[in-house]
């Protein structure tokens, strides 16, 4: 499984490599995977509000209602047909991209199982959204995909009589059936919305939208799809003859041709063996267990960031329980915590200059102690030699770490970047341990735990407390984000770093430090 993850992964990051010659790291369409598919939801149920207003349910109206839409008021009608056409058919390529890029950069397992497992049933949503839609359109396709699945849920111990009857012949079928499939076209997007909301509660944050230049060119393009080439019907349904044959979208159909060569209930079994391994994978093979982050209320003043940087929501604030005079207390829920550590790079009293008391602050994780990570600092910088000095405080997400050799590097290896509080850059810096910083993250708009490239960049750019303090030199502080095959790009960086460095006027030294 693990070999499988690496082989995708190196694909999906090579397919990065060359959308990133065409699109900054922000605007990347494999990284809004998740931020597009609400993206195209949202123009799918505008567009089917529209059509929805002339549909007429009627036996033989119901086809000519959507033939008067697309070419009788093609230039309103007729778009927003081919959008609710296309943006429906992208809404599949981006669900199982976005599944697939998961998969591959295992981010499913441990405590990041929910968000998967919970996105298991929507890709049953998704086409039954999809499919009930063709039958409303009724011309040759929709009487195709009418008689294949009715036949193909009578395998089904589910209905007294057979529900294919319904299609013997035209004296057989009634509006009623338009309006009972009106009916669940429109209930179950509803559903499918309430589960696409659940699946991301335990991510704080949630990319729901797509950057603005993003999705004005992803508009753009599906408009420009719709009036190049617009959805049309095929020929009217006829239940009195028989369909010899029909254009498929195989976006959505792609299971029906096997429907004549495959026993329904085989592919009853054969999507329900799927579904669940699909949804068993968070523990194939399970996560080791990481020790998750500890509040100590001693130090622990109550000040939320804590809570508004962690990624996983797995932080809440309650009312103080030791009786100190601060108003609320951080609580760590540790079947959500994915110990990152971005709560410890967030909490103000992790700062290693204190010297008056141990170095013991509001959060942290047990595994990676600020008192253990300070001493890294001054240990793996005691070896470094030469000029432009370089302290590396390197995530194990992005470019390998153990590519960046040399007498004037040290590395400093951390969960992520954001699990950094900003008062160590100060700390290495103001001692003299290193003539810069750098901040190796993971590939630029596709941090693994989601927020904390965006958080290390704010804090460091002071927008974000903890701030960077205004005493440290912003020149001497760099931030490079490279994915996992992009070696190559770090080792530049820290080139083109210590080439900086080599230009500024040489620090000097400083004892000066708090001691809180």
């Amino acid at each position: 499984m693990l070999i499988l993850k690496n082989i995708m992964r190196q694909g999906f990051e090579r397919v990065d490599n060359l959308f990133d010659s065409f699109f900054d790291g922000r605007n990347n369409p494999l990284h809004q995977l998740g931020a597009l598919g609400w993206f195209f939801y949202w123009i799918v149920a505008a567009s089917g509000i529209y059509l929805y207003v002339f549909f007429d349910t009627g036996v033989t109206q119901a086809y000519e209602s959507v033939q008067r839409l697309t070419h009788a008021q093609w230039y309103a009608g007729g778009i927003m047909r081919s959008l609710h056409r296309y943006a429906s058919d992208a809404l599949v390529i981006v669900v199982f991209l976005h599944l697939a890029r998961e998969f591959a950069m295992d981010r499913l397992r441990g405590k990041r199982w929910f968000s998967w497992f919970t996105g298991v049933p929507l890709l049953w949503f998704l086409y039954a959204c999809g499919i009930s839609g063709y039958w409303l359109v009724w011309d040759k396709l929709a009487q195709y995909i009418a008689i294949n699945t009715t036949e193909w849920l009578d395998t089904l111990p589910l209905f007294g009589t057979p529900v294919a009857r319904n299609f013997l012949n035209s004296d057989m079928l009634s509006g009623r059936f338009f309006t009972l499939m009106v009916f669940i076209h429109i209930a179950v997007p509803l559903v499918m919305l309430l589960l696409m909301w659940i699946h991301i509660q335990r991510h704080a944050g949630a990319r729901v939208n797509p950057p603005r230049a993003l999705a004005a060119g992803t508009l753009a393009m599906l408009l420009a799809v719709s009036i190049a080439r617009p959805a049309l019907s095929q020929a009217p349904a006829d239940l009195d003859m028989v369909v010899a044959a029909v254009d498929l979208d195989w976006f959505y159909l792609a299971l029906y041709p096997l429907m004549d060569v495959v026993p329904g209930g085989w592919l009853w079994l054969g999507l329900a063996v799927a579904t669940l391994l699909l949804a068993i994978l968070p523990w194939v093979p399970p996560e080791r267990s990481t020790a998750v982050a500890e509040v100590d209320l001693a130090n622990c003043n109550g000040c939320g960031r804590c809570f508004d940087d962690c990624p996983y929501s797995a932080i809440r604030m309650e009312p103080r329980s030791d009786g100190s005079s601060y108003l609320s207390e951080a609580v760590v829920n540790p079947d959500l915590c994915a110990s990152c550590g971005i709560c410890a790079g967030a909490c103000p009293t992790a700062t290693p200059f204190r010297r008056a008391s141990e170095l013991v602050p509001g959060i942290q994780l047990p595994d990676i102690s600020m008192v253990s990570l300070r001493e890294k600092i001054i240990k793996a910088c005691k070896g470094l030699t030469g000029r432009n000095r370089i302290l590396v405080f390197g995530c194990g997400h992005g470019a390998p770490n153990s590519a960046l050799t040399g007498a004037a590097v040290a590395v400093v290896d951390l969960p992520c970047i954001a699990a950094l509080p900003p008062s160590f850059i100060d700390f290495a810096l103001s001692r003299d341990l290193a003539d810069g910083v750098l901040l190796a993250g993971c590939r630029e708009g596709d941090c693994h735990h989601r927020l904390g490239l965006d958080w290390s960049e704010m804090r460091i750019d002071r927008m974000r407390d903890p701030y960077l303090r205004k005493r440290v030199p912003r020149e001497r502080v760099f931030i490079s984000e490279a994915g996992r095959v992009q070696t190559g790009k770090r080792q530049g960086d820290v080139a083109e770093f210590q080439s900086r460095l080599g230009a500024l006027p040489p620090q000097a030294a400083s004892a000066r430090g708090d001691s809180t």
